[in-house]
């Protein structure tokens, strides 16, 4: 890859800078993509963003940033982003810095701004080497999600949909589903979900496949889908309820439940019933449990060390089926009434057996 560096002035990046959702973030009058595909949205919080301006200033040295020199004479950020759409909204009027906008200050000051220096590589190669230099500038900066970077190769009109659908601030796969995913939205986390549910985890070979498409509707579809089953599932939706489903994996469960039929009625009674039992010590698996009827998600009570040694003494170490006497560190703690017919984890409900028994115990 062939690098170059320029010095090129403030006034000059921000010229006709434009940012909108037609013609994306521009700026170097018309030339310079600020935000291409492989980017993230802009991210930086206020304290980050203030920063670069307070930077240009005082007139110290901002970091050095990376242009990617097109062919047609045109670039594209490669490294810089965040600082400079940071610079070129404070001088479009977007915010102010200690209750000054841009156009509140001098023209001294204004001019110590446009005319400071910025230090500019201009890159020029492949788009794989273009990409492998963006992973390594990026290591020793805010470091990309894996999304981020899948981003950066499957490129198109498919992902450029997707992302109107998946990664904007209250875009309206995160205003559906806010309440049951967890992830940000412009960080590419809700994409990422979503790919994942909807092909078992296969994110790349899912992209891969759709990357030339021209639009996301399938997925927007799938992901509809899933929000709309688990609702009507899940027919409470009270904010106490919410905060136990946010962060399941839906997806999955839609899957394989979704053709299903339910009594929502007893659903609901049993979920009732299962977070007012003092035994299951993992409310969110509820959702699950209900689902798959397998209790490991529910965390339920184990027995104490001491309930164990207090029934290994009483049973003088013999196991209650073979009748066997084994060591403490052979046996485990069982229910004698299992959890599913009533049984409560106390000391007159434990029985220690043999690993073997147990675990056969367990299978049966």
């Amino acid at each position: 890859m062939k690098i170059e560096l320029k010095n090129i002035k403030v006034r000059e990046v921000a010229e006709n800078y434009l940012d909108n959702q037609e013609e994306g973030v521009i700026g170097f009058n018309g030339k310079l993509n600020i935000r291409p595909k492989y980017q993230r949205e802009f991210v930086y919080d206020n304290k980050k963003r203030d920063a670069v301006i307070d930077t240009i200033c005082r007139g110290f040295p901002l970091n050095v940033m990376y242009w990617v020199k097109n062919e047609d004479n045109t670039f594209e950020v490669l490294d810089g982003q965040q600082r400079t759409i940071s610079f070129c909204q404070y001088i479009k009027g977007d915010f102010s810095l200690n209750y000054q906008y841009f156009h509140n200050l001098t023209k001294e000051e204004q001019s110590r701004i446009l005319d400071y220096e910025l230090m500019i590589y201009f890159c020029e190669g492949t788009d794989k080497e273009k990409l492998d230099w963006f992973k390594i500038i990026n290591i020793a900066g805010m470091k990309l999600t894996d999304q981020e970077l899948r981003n950066a190769i499957y490129t198109g009109e498919w992902l450029t949909n997707a992302k109107s659908i998946f990664s904007k601030t209250n875009c309206p796969a995160y205003n559906l589903a806010k309440d049951y995913v967890i992830g940000s939205s412009i960080r590419q986390e809700i994409l990422e979900k979503a790919i994942s549910w909807i092909n078992n985890g296969e994110i790349e070979m899912y992209m891969a496949e759709h990357q030339h498409e021209q639009n996301a509707n399938e997925i927007w579809t799938y992901f509809q889908n899933v929000i709309n089953w688990l609702k009507l599932t899940f027919t409470n939706q009270d904010g106490a309820r919410k905060k136990l489903m946010k962060g399941i994996n839906w997806g999955r469960l839609y899957n394989t439940y979704k053709d299903t039929k339910y009594d929502t009625n007893n659903i609901e009674k049993e979920i009732a019933r299962l977070i007012a039992d003092e035994e299951v010590a993992k409310k969110s698996g509820i959702y699950e449990y209900i689902l798959t009827r397998d209790e490991k998600y529910l965390n339920l009570r184990t027995f104490s060390d001491k309930q164990k040694q207090e029934t290994y003494a009483r049973q003088e170490g013999v196991c209650t089926i073979c009748k066997k006497r084994f060591e403490i560190g052979e046996m485990e703690a069982d229910h004698i009434t299992p959890w599913s017919q009533g049984g409560e984890t106390t000391i007159e409900n434990c029985q220690m057996l043999c690993k073997e028994d147990n675990r056969r115990k367990s299978a049966n």
